[in-house]
């Protein structure tokens, strides 16, 4: 499966189109009009103000990461008078925060790079990022292109999202599904090495993880006709019903895979370590907890073992 570069971009908005400098005549247009679009904080500054030289680089570098939630427009003071005297500016640094048309918050003087990422997070509560919602839909769009079955496309998509976002994890842990039920896990456990370690836990990681132990574990199993003439000559052989319960499950049946792995429970609840079980939840994880398959199989699961 063919899939397109997935770079190293990032979709955060120009800086030019994040951080300009006002005047008297357009202020109007760049602080108040644009704030009623996003959030728009004013900077005002002069060439002289120490504190204003140590507090515009913080600024501009937290409004560069909120990728285009909050805008920065700074405003010379000595330049441009008016409008910090009609306001009331009576020292620098001052920033203030106009949101809808209208001042929404500020500060003054110089402030620890920790607080001025609260002031723009309090500011910029409950907008998304232009882009954001847009990919999620796209996402979404990939998520159902896999489950229809078209594994190529659904790798393009993803991989589309991982041209902007290289650490987006949705995209990651699909992109990575995409190559494990097309077969070629080599390259599904290259791309789920790309998710950094603190977000391996997530749950979308963990089950193309566990997709990707199963399909290992069934290659080195025989054939499913073998090991099911091995447990209808013996019922009893937990380790042959236990290896066709990987077998059909590697098929994609899902269901009688289920029913192996059931069976053993039923039988002997604490064979091999409790490993019919183990197997079952792995089973659950690497399907997903929507699955058809894992919520009927949850639900026979717990009647045996809670009856």
């Amino acid at each position: 499966m063919t899939i397109i570069d997935q770079g190293n971009g990032a979709a955060n908005p120009a800086a030019a189109d994040l951080i300009k400098d006002t005047t008297t005549q357009t202020f109007v247009k760049d602080v108040i009009e644009e704030s009623k679009r996003q959030p728009v904080l004013i900077d005002f500054w002069a060439e002289w103000c120490g504190p204003c030289k140590q507090l515009t680089p913080m600024l501009e570098k937290a409004v560069k990461a909120a990728k285009g939630k909050v805008k920065l427009v700074k405003m010379n003071i000595d330049q441009h008078p008016a409008i910090p005297g009609q306001m009331g500016i009576q020292s620098i640094p001052a920033v203030i925060a106009f949101v809808n048309g209208q001042p929404a918050d500020g500060f003054m003087g110089a402030v620890p790079e920790s607080q001025l990422n609260a002031f723009i997070e309090k500011v910029t509560k409950g907008i998304t990022a232009p882009g954001e919602a847009n990919t999620a839909e796209i996402l979404q769009e990939a998520e159902a292109v896999l489950a229809e079955g078209d594994a190529a496309a659904a790798a393009q998509i993803y991989a589309e999202v991982l041209q902007h976002e290289s650490t987006n994890i949705a995209a990651l842990a699909g992109l990575a599904k995409c190559y494990a039920v097309s077969g070629a896990m080599e390259q599904a456990k290259q791309t789920l090495a790309m998710v950094p370690e603190s977000k391996r836990n997530d749950p979308a990681v963990k089950a193309v993880q566990a997709a990707i132990d199963l399909a290992e574990q069934a290659e080195s199993l025989g054939p499913v006709a073998e090991l099911e003439q091995k447990v209808a000559a013996d019922p009893l052989d937990h380790q042959a019903r236990f290896d066709l319960a990987t077998a059909l499950n590697a098929q994609g049946n899902r269901t009688a895979a289920t029913e192996q792995l059931l069976a053993i429970i039923k039988r002997d609840r604490k064979w091999n370590d409790d490993g019919a079980r183990k197997q079952l939840v792995q089973f659950f994880e690497a399907w997903g907890g929507t699955d058809d398959a894992t919520v009927e199989g949850r639900k026979r699961l717990s009647t045996i073992l809670f009856s």
